[in-house]
């Protein structure tokens, strides 16, 4: 699957885990991406890679 939006282009980003004694452990922060049949204005369906934030705040029509 893929690891980057096709609509805003948010992909993985890096970090730390940081524990109760301040330790710093590298990690990543994955997007939470979607396989989805998207509608377009001309009728047109096809699959795109959405993440949930797009799908939510209505940027992306779901074919149904």
């Amino acid at each position: 699957m893929a690891k980057r939006c096709d609509i805003c282009e948010k992909g993985k980003l890096s970090g730390h885990h940081v524990s109760h004694a301040i330790n710093r452990n590298k990690r990543t922060f994955k997007p939470n991406i979607q396989k989805v049949r998207v509608k377009f204005d001309g009728g047109q369906v096809k699959k795109m890679n959405v993440c949930t934030r797009c799908l939510r705040s209505g940027r992306v029509q779901k074919a149904l």
